[in-house]
């Protein structure tokens, strides 16, 4: 199968969700495209490296019409959900991710929700091309900070959830070395979405979230048989 058959599924169904005190918006689009068995097949013939940043895998770079479906179906959509300009949409990366780093040596933020970026004008997507649903792939979850109330985190929040983050590591807060998963003592889980085959998900890079990786994780790096997606952020 080609690169040349993936393709916009017209029957592919919308949700859009708003979670949170904050009612922070999620779109999930399901069967998004036809025939995504060839992203997987394309990622088997990848050579996936080390992660050099926080994310605890390997990634490489995702094809461009994988890029380019994203370009194309999505900027009238993202604009109404996420008010975002109703023109063309900057993918300014996409890469496929596999999460193979074992819990023992995460590091302390590894453990912690995340925000990919303070401009809440800059998305985040997630493509999930692993095989079907099993529980230990979880999906993505999102989170609120007990001591602030964020469950986002943009230019005039960062300097007191950084400042309130550190007091209580010193504190001795820190969380063991393992993927979060549900409520812990510093964060509180509001939302949460099942990693399916042929799900984009998508999400203000400002929200607080993490993958969810359950406890029987077997970090395979065999493309076809593991957590595979293909993440991306994008500018409106």
């Amino acid at each position: 199968m080609a690169l040349e058959d993936v393709r916009l599924n017209p029957h592919a169904r919308i949700f859009h969700h708003e979670m949170g005190s904050e009612r922070q918006p999620v779109l999930i689009i399901d069967d998004f495209l036809l025939n995504p068995e060839a992203l997987i097949e394309y990622a088997c013939q990848c050579e996936f490296a080390p992660e050099k940043k926080l994310y605890p895998g390997h990634r490489v770079n995702a094809p461009d019409v994988y890029t380019r479906a994203l370009r194309t179906s999505l900027p009238q959509l993202l604009a109404r959900i996420f008010n975002t300009q109703p023109g063309d949409i900057n993918a300014a990366e996409s890469s496929y991710s596999l999460v193979t780093q074992a819990p023992a040596t995460l590091k302390v933020l590894q453990r912690l929700p995340h925000f990919d970026s303070l401009n809440r004008r800059e998305l985040a997507s997630v493509y999930f091309l692993c095989n079907r649903e099993r529980e230990e792939y979880g999906g993505t979850a999102f989170y609120r900070h007990r001591k602030t109330g964020f469950e986002s985190v943009d230019t005039s929040r960062i300097k007191a959830y950084s400042q309130a983050v550190e007091q209580q590591l010193q504190n001795g807060k820190v969380p063991p070395a393992d993927y979060i998963r549900g409520d812990t003592e510093l964060f509180e889980q509001i939302e949460q979405f099942p990693a399916r085959f042929n799900r984009l998900l998508l999400y203000r890079c400002t929200s607080l979230h993490s993958g969810m990786i359950g406890p029987n994780f077997d970090f395979s790096r065999d493309p076809a048989a593991a957590r595979l997606s293909i993440n991306t952020f994008l500018v409106g």
